[in-house]
């Protein structure tokens, strides 16, 4: 048996517990249900005993599994309960939450934009669905957050204006009438989006595939399942073609939002930050002129 134990497979193994099964817990820890299941899987080999079994159609824990997962709630509710009290040390921090979409070009100059502006604060990040992100922004737990908002009409600040796009892998013929859609699980603005362009042009569509996070569209699309409408913030996913074909999409808004009470000059950095990222970006639609409502 290991002599230790990777904390986050402990926090995978109390998401299970408390959403019921794997879908959801990897929805809510914000990663692939395969990465979920390799937390898993390492935890059972750590440990050397079996921790879900089969019931029907579902996994339940087993008793080896259950005496582990009352071992994690104890081990995780010390170690939160630690970084607590360190933390009550520190300085502030602020929490910016992001759209997968968005994270990987945007959040680098975030961080940097706010470790200038804030020295004495640390930053932590959250990627996630705009949903989940807005809700975090509303209960407070996220102070900012960079959401899309297909409809145009959502709340926040209005930073910039991301095409849509649809892409599938190269080769991947149109079966008549019917055309396959890979798509992010409802409820979701660019699958709405998506179901309405394809059926005004006459298209019966059937969804192929559908998953709560990024990695798993696009691994969907590369695998030839079918195609998927995305914004771009600039180059094209490897593994994949513009499918030119299909109808025009138009854009999408990506906004920031910004939880009550804020300090005001920070959501002014962050709207700031943002601006500046997709001005250096000539192929995307900059906002100049941004509103809050």
């Amino acid at each position: 048996m290991t002599n230790s134990l990777d904390l986050e497979h402990l926090r995978t193994l109390i998401a299970i517990a408390e959403c019921g099964g794997f879908s959801k817990a990897a929805a809510v820890r914000h990663i692939s249900q395969p990465a979920l299941s390799q937390h898993v899987r390492l935890l059972e080999r750590d440990l050397k005993r079996k921790l879900f079994e089969r019931d029907g159609r579902k996994m339940r824990f087993t008793p080896a599994g259950e005496q582990v997962l009352a071992e994690a709630r104890q081990i995780i509710e010390v170690h939160d309960a630690s970084l607590r009290r360190l933390a009550a040390q520190r300085g502030p921090s602020i929490v910016v939450g992001s759209t997968e979409h968005a994270a990987e070009q945007v959040l680098p100059e975030m961080l940097h934009a706010l470790r200038d502006a804030f020295p004495d604060c640390t930053t932590r990040f959250e990627i996630g669905r705009s949903t989940q992100l807005a809700a975090s922004v509303d209960k407070g737990s996220v102070d900012l957050a960079f959401v899309l908002d297909p409809s145009g009409q959502g709340a926040g600040t209005l930073v910039a204006e991301l095409p849509l796009v649809w892409y599938s892998a190269p080769g991947l013929p149109a079966d008549g009438d019917t055309w396959p859609l890979v798509a992010f699980e409802e409820p979701c603005g660019l699958r709405e989006r998506a179901l309405s362009l394809l059926a005004a042009e006459g298209h019966r569509v059937e969804v192929t595939a559908q998953s709560t996070t990024l990695d798993g569209v696009l691994a969907g699309v590369r695998a030839g399942l079918g195609t998927a409408l995305l914004p771009s913030t600039g180059g094209r996913p490897a593994g994949m073609v513009v499918r030119d074909d299909l109808p025009a999409a138009g854009t999408t808004a990506l906004r920031l939002l910004a939880r009550r009470g804020l300090d005001a000059t920070l959501e002014e950095t962050a709207v700031r930050t943002g601006a500046q990222f997709f001005l250096t970006r000539p192929q995307l639609r900059l906002v100049r002129a941004a509103s809050t409502h």
